[in-house]
Parts: C-alpha cells; sequence; structure tokens
C-alpha cells in the first residue's frame, strides 16, 4: 500500500499539556504538562513511567480518542501532521492513519461480536459494502499472522483466553494498515511465542511501509524486540531519554530510578 508522508515526522509534540477534568485549560488539573516528543517514520519510541505518570492519557490523546475528561491544556501535538488539540474534520482520517490498542482494550471487546466481526469493524464500520470474501481472507491472513488458529474467527471473546483477546485487539488495529501505531501495554498476557508473533507483525510493517511506532508500558523485553527509544514520564513531565533501555541519560532535576527499567 502505497504511503503518501504530509509531515516531516510521524509525531511531534511541542510543550503539550493534557488536562482531565470538567474544565479546560487552566481550569482542568494536568496529567501531562510540557511534553517534547519527536516519532520519525519507522520509527520505535516507548514511553515508561510509574502507575499515574500520564502515559495512557498521552496515547489517548495522541490517537484521537481522549475520552470524556480529557482535553489539550496547552501547546499542541501533530500525528501524521494533523493537530490532536483542534482535529475539527480532520478527526476521521486522524483516526484512519492511526492503530490503537487502548489500555484494558483486551477486556472490553465487544461480547456480542464474533472475533472476525470484532477485527473487521474499522472496515466495514466505514463501508457496508465491502466484499465479504475479501475481508475475510484479510482476517484469516490476520489471525494466522498473530499466532491465533483459524477457527477462533467464529467464537465470541469470551470463549478466548487473556492472551488471544489480547491479540484479536492487535490485529483489530491492524486493519487498516495504520501508519502509526499506538499501543498501550501491547505484550500483556502474552506467552513467548505470541510476544514473537506480536514484535514480529510491528517490525515487517516498520520495514515493509514506515508504520511507525509508540509503545506504552514498562515491558524492557517488548521494547528491545522492537529496539525502540525511550522517553520516561514523571508526574507528567519528561525526566529521562535515550536510546535503549540500557542508554537513558536522566535531567538534571530528577532522580534516576532504575526499577523502571528493569520491570
Amino acid at each position: 500500500m502505497a504511503r503518501h508522508r504530509d509531515a516531516d515526522v510521524a509525531i511531534r509534540c511541542t510543550d503539550l499539556s493534557i488536562g482531565r477534568g470538567p474544565g479546560r485549560g487552566a481550569a482542568s488539573v494536568r496529567v501531562v504538562d510540557g511534553v517534547d516528543l519527536s516519532l520519525t517514520h519507522g520509527g520505535a519510541l516507548a514511553v515508561l513511567g510509574p502507575t499515574g505518570a500520564g502515559k495512557s492519557s498521552l496515547a489517548a490523546v495522541l490517537a484521537g480518542a481522549p475520552g470524556e475528561g480529557l482535553s489539550v491544556a496547552g501547546g499542541d501535538a501533530w500525528v501524521e501532521g494533523i493537530s490532536v488539540r483542534r482535529p475539527g474534520r480532520s478527526r476521521r482520517a486522524l483516526t484512519y492513519l492511526v492503530g490503537h490498542v487502548a489500555q484494558g482494550e483486551a477486556a472490553r471487546l465487544p461480547s456480542r461480536l464474533t472475533v472476525e466481526e470484532i477485527i473487521a469493524s474499522p472496515v466495514t464500520s466505514r463501508d457496508r459494502r465491502v466484499n465479504p470474501r475479501a475481508l475475510a481472507i484479510r482476517v484469516a491472513a490476520l489471525l494466522d499472522e498473530l499466532a491465533l488458529p483459524l477457527g477462533v474467527s467464529v467464537k465470541y471473546p469470551y470463549e478466548l483466553s487473556a492472551g488471544m483477546r489480547q491479540r484479536v485487539a492487535f490485529a483489530r488495529a491492524l486493519m487498516l494498515d495504520p501508519r502509526v501505531l499506538i499501543a498501550d501495554d501491547l505484550f500483556a498476557n502474552l506467552d513467548v511465542q505470541a510476544r514473537a508473533a506480536v514484535a514480529d507483525a510491528v517490525i515487517r510493517r516498520r520495514r515493509g511501509y514506515g508504520m511507525s511506532t509508540l509503545l506504552i508500558g514498562n515491558d524492557r523485553g517488548g521494547i528491545a524486540a522492537l529496539e525502540a527509544e525511550v522517553l520516561v514520564l514523571r508526574g507528567g513531565h519528561v525526566v529521562a531519554y535515550g536510546r535503549s533501555v540500557d542508554d537513558v541519560l536522566w535531567t538534571p532535576s530528577a532522580q534516576a530510578d532504575p526499577r523502571i527499567m528493569a520491570s
């Protein structure tokens, strides 16, 4: 699938602040404060930090799915050239360009839809006239790629293990061949074989058409497998950055916390 790049980088945050609460701007509580980051096309960046650092809020806003209570309180961020502060009519394009696996997504899969229907939903929600055979082949290919038996396509989420549900959520995020993958705790509940399949799927797309990857979570093995750069948040602020988990530079005002890197 050919890719047209309108932006010089996949994601750019400039002094981005995110607020949570009924108010906007200064009236909200800032959960992310003054974040600057850049993710190149085809690159991988892992955002680490303790619970409550603002990682998941950052991911949700960048994916165009902030949910109720989250809003941009300052600065701005651009995903494939689209502003997340005021996306307007571009919000639909943003959700098309970004494959998003939210925190706890596997536990929230629609219980009344089959696995095939769930994975195909990014297509069927946009075009009901899609070729059913072509869609079934696409879903089957994703199941095979992620080491899931083809027989699970007719099953419902409650019939699957936690690790299988996680891969179903991931397959749905890949359905539209996204330019950017934003995944929160991507490797949760996966065994060794499944982790390898998920990592290979990401790497294949990075090499094939330059998909960029933003990982949320402190999974050292997953970060290493994707050769991701590292950014550490604490209390909504960037406190460290590195080329890998073994090469991290902490800001002068931050106390290094090796426990984050050892997760």
